[in-house]
């Protein structure tokens, strides 16, 4: 996704911004304004050292060691300390553009001025973006209380010259990457480990762009949806702005709109308009503006709360500069850094995106079932019997809709006290991040199929064309999966027509 260059002052960032970033190479600079206000900020921590003050985090230990004071010549240790013994991350790693999206909104959370850490902090994650040099982040570890406090220690690995790093394709230990593109580890000072430690971007960066892919699942479903009435000779009455705007949720009516759009200028429709016994279509044809707008609904609140949080100071204690000459500057400890908002949007993108799974798999099941096809041939095949055809696609679509119910069930509904007690309500954001990605990556397959097996009807009605639209999209599944004349493996087609989708080929279909 190529975007232009831009700067950060800790501003609230799209999702389109995070996926610009995480999956091309932007310029990204920071803001005059948020170096002034680092800089400011960082005074303010130096100036409390100096007068012997004592902060949470700054010279104290950490969670349930908050208690013990840290002695001036160790500040520096202790910040190391911090990032080694948290960075205890389990698993396989993060994918290059989710490391990209963390890196990102760290350096984006730093740019607001609230951390207390010198700009060359924010800068050396800024070049290592710019350079390619990704640490490796093992993906499981985090229970999203003082935030992926495992995460982003790994991330913070990176920016010291420990721990290992992906760069040109490669594993390699974090210290050579950045030898590599003349980079020199960065030596941590007070707070500034704890600024790097504390806060939501992994579970925001996982998060944020599987919303983003959930959003284009969604509004593709719409598109397959179609195709599938066409196929089925099923009736747009349904989506009729009257019937919409009598119950004006705002999915539903953008749905049904989008549906209006897609279906106008149908042969198919005009041939059994004046003659057909159905009153009314199954449900999960009739209903999908009811559906599709819900699960959309759905979807478009967390990107709400996602975007918030990117521009969001998250990481504690923080670091507030006195408002005017009358006022003192302040370091308060709180608890911005607890995932909940992020955890229960990724939970709920869950739950209604796999309500959207189910109705699809529905549809598919009416274009494959003898029963209930409305004259199509069996499984879509013109050989049933010696032929399956689509009838293990639709098995494996119900597959992946069973394997999303259990991934479904939400994260953020459980809590493990950690720290000795000290956190003792934690939020499971980063759980519900990974489901999330999951889920999105199974809802991608099954609208692959349901696009195949709606184009393979549409092929059983010709010469009758569909609506214009769907002509459109029929032409360009048909770019990557030819018509089913005989079985064959079906696996490459729902792989690289899944692929399409993530690439973007259907996006001219989006609304």
């Amino acid at each position: 996704m190529a975007a232009a260059s831009f700067t950060l002052n800790g501003q609230s960032l799209t999702l389109e911004q995070l996926a610009a970033v995480a999956y091309g190479n932007p310029r990204v600079e920071l803001h005059d304004d948020a170096r002034r206000r680092m800089q400011a900020s960082r005074a303010v921590v130096e100036r409390l050292l100096a007068e012997g003050a004592t902060v949470y985090g700054i010279n104290t230990g950490f969670g349930k060691m908050s208690e013990v004071s840290i002695p001036p010549e160790q500040l520096n240790e202790l910040q190391l300390n911090l990032v080694r013994s948290h960075a205890c991350g389990i698993g396989e790693p993060l994918t290059e553009p989710e490391v990209r999206g963390m890196m990102l909104l760290r350096a984006n959370v730093l740019a607001r001025g609230t951390s207390g850490t010198r700009v060359a902090v924010a800068e050396r994650l800024l070049a290592m973006l710019e350079h390619r040099v990704h640490p490796v982040i093992p993906a499981r570890g985090s229970v999203g209380a003082s935030g992926d406090l495992a995460p982003l220690a790994h991330l913070a690995l990176g920016l010291i010259g420990e721990g290992e790093a992906f760069y040109q394709g490669e594993r390699m230990p974090a210290g050579d990457a950045l030898a590599a593109t003349g980079l020199t580890p960065l030596t941590l000072q007070a707070k500034e480990g704890l600024a790097l430690l504390n806060g939501t971007q992994a579970m925001a960066a996982v998060g944020g762009l599987a919303l983003l892919r959930a959003e284009r699942v969604v509004r593709l479903a719409a598109l397959a949806g179609a195709m599938t009435l066409e196929a089925l000779k099923g009736t747009p009455v349904a989506f009729d702005p009257r019937i919409v705007a009598a119950r004006p949720h705002s999915g539903a009516v953008e749905v049904a709109r989008h549906l209006r759009d897609l279906l106008a200028e149908s042969e198919i429709r005009e041939s059994h308009r004046e003659h057909d016994p159905r009153v009314q279509d199954a449900y999960c044809l009739r209903c999908m503006p009811q559906v599709h707008g819900a699960v959309l609904d759905g979807i478009l609140h967390g990107r709400r709360v996602v975007e918030v949080e990117m521009g969001s100071a998250t990481d504690n204690p923080l670091v507030f500069l006195a408002a005017s000459p009358d006022a003192s500057d302040a370091i308060l400890s709180g608890g911005n850094f607890h995932g909940v908002p992020l955890a229960h949007v990724f939970d709920y993108g869950a739950i209604v995106l796999t309500d959207l799974m189910s109705i699809g798999e529905r549809r598919i099941d009416r274009l494959v079932n003898p029963d209930i096809n409305e004259g199509l041939p069996p499984f879509l095949t013109p050989q049933a019997g010696i032929s399956s055809g689509y009838m293990i696609a639709h098995v494996a679509a119900a597959a992946l809709l069973a394997e999303a119910r259990v991934l479904a069930h939400p994260a953020s509904v459980d809590s493990v006290p950690t720290s000795g007690g000290k956190e003792d309500h934690v939020s499971m954001g980063m759980t519900a991040a990974r489901k999330l990605r999951q889920i999105v990556e199974n809802a991608e397959a099954v609208l692959a199929i349901e696009l195949m097996a709606a184009a393979e009807g549409l092929e059983y009605r010709r010469p009758l064309r569909p609506a214009l639209r769907v002509e459109a999209a029929w032409y360009e599944v048909r770019r990557t999966v030819a018509r089913l004349k005989q079985d064959r493996s079906l696996h490459p087609d729902i792989h690289n027509l899944r692929a399409a989708i993530v690439r973007g080929d259907f996006d001219g279909w989006l609304r």
